[in-house]
């Protein structure tokens, strides 16, 4: 979730996101790691959105912060657009990690899934402002997979966990590290139509508060 601007003069749109990081598994290495995935993936391409017939150059700033007392009430309470809370820890039910739905500001991390490379912040994020999975799950003979392909794709096999293996076997599905923004993702955020609307907001309020999961 965020907020969007736009400089007229300079032909730029502005995606501003607040982080919040809460949990038993917050520290400053993965608030940094997750603020530099986020702004250095998204920012990549130069994702470029055309508005009457000129170029815009796609800019997110997102900032991360450790909030480690945060209570319901905060993410309750807020009304600020740019703010997304998310728990960190060290147990998630499934293994996974996730946001609790799409265009939402709220989620559960795991602290496994968020290694220095991982892409799992950048994809989260990308839930954030309303991108879902591709329908579509095989697309070998296609190149670098997006920024929202979900693990479990196959993929071509230089982007498997294991190169040497069959698409499909163990350790031949994606690998969550060959994962890149592209200027396809940047446009199924559709920020051309959401700006045209005057719309200055992309996401919603999810506002849920998470406990930490423990094991059954």
């Amino acid at each position: 979730m965020g907020i969007l601007e736009v400089n007229q003069e300079k032909l730029q749109i502005y995606i501003y996101s607040n982080i919040f990081l809460y949990g038993n598994a917050i520290g400053e290495e993965i608030r940094r790691n997750m603020e530099e995935e986020i702004n250095d993936m998204w920012n990549q391409p130069r994702g470029l959105v055309w508005m009457n017939q000129l170029p815009y150059l796609v800019n997110f700033v997102s900032s991360v912060y450790l909030f480690p007392d945060l209570k319901p009430f905060d993410i309750v309470a807020n009304t600020n657009p740019r703010n997304n809370y998310f728990r960190i820890e060290d147990f998630a039910l499934g293994n996974i990690s996730y946001v609790d739905g799409l265009g939402c500001n709220t989620g559960y991390f795991l602290l496994d899934n968020l290694y220095k490379g991982s892409t799992t912040a950048a994809h989260e994020y990308g839930h954030t402002l309303g991108l879902p999975h591709p329908d579509d799950l095989d697309i070998r003979g296609k190149g670098i997979p997006g920024i929202m392909f979900p693990r479990g794709t196959l993929v071509d096999a230089e982007y498997q966990y294991d190169p040497m293996v069959a698409a499909g076997e163990k350790g031949g599905t994606i690998y969550p590290i060959h994962r890149r923004v592209l200027q396809s993702d940047i446009d199924d955020l559709n920020l051309a139509g959401l700006l045209k609307s005057n719309k200055k907001v992309i996401g919603s309020f999810s506002s849920k508060y998470h406990e930490a999961q423990e094991k059954i």
